[in-house]
């Protein structure tokens, strides 16, 4: 563990969105403080709404530090979601108030100058890593309920820009918006492009 190792400021990061169909890819990081504990942390998926709002409000006032970045959908398009998903994390990382001197992330490594060490399935496995996972995932589907005001054909609240039944009909009969992915294969259909990729 890292903190057996002497190191003191240890962060987790952690990405939501990266398989939607709509809006931007979400990151967030957060260093936990020891003396401040918060119990019930776990991977986002695996908690009800009402507990990650909880839970994240807790994170956001007993962490040591915290941070969100997103990447927009035209990014997501240009240089594709796992870039843009990773970009999106350093990017959190490097917001942080406080530096951290060890870095957990799920399943990455980032260009980022503190160690770091990636863990597969870290956002159940590592505290920090599953913070940083309710702070990204609230963050998210707080701008997804923003944007199904603005466009109310997709589902967007209920269905946070992923594939699911209305949100097809929504792009079947009004097509796709500018904030819609355009290099994921359902939106490139719904537009008439086709299965070819807009970017090589």
């Amino acid at each position: 563990m890292a903190r057996d190792r002497g190191h003191q400021w240890i962060a987790g990061a952690d990405e939501v969105g990266r398989g939607c169909l709509f809006g931007p890819v979400y990151a967030a990081a957060v260093i936990l403080n020891p003396d401040k504990p918060i119990r019930g942390l776990d991977d986002s998926k695996a908690l009800t709404p009402e507990r990650r709002e909880v839970l994240n409000a807790r994170i956001r006032e007993r962490a040591a530090a915290w941070a969100v970045a997103g990447i927009d959908a035209y990014w997501i398009d240009r240089i594709n979601i796992y870039h843009a998903s990773r970009l999106a994390l350093k990017r959190a990382v490097e917001a942080l108030s406080i530096c951290p001197d060890f870095l957990y992330v799920d399943a990455l490594t980032l260009e980022v100058t503190c160690p770091q060490r990636g863990l597969i399935k870290g956002d159940a496995r590592c505290a920090s890593i599953a913070a940083a996972s309710i702070v990204a995932k609230v963050e998210r589907d707080q701008v997804m309920r923003h944007w199904d005001e603005i466009y109310p054909y997709y589902g967007l609240a209920s269905n946070k820009g992923y594939s699911a039944p209305e949100h097809f009909a929504g792009l079947a009969s009004h097509g796709p918006t500018a904030q819609h992915r355009f290099t994921f294969e359902p939106v490139r259909v719904a537009a008439g492009l086709g299965q070819t990729a807009l970017f090589a």
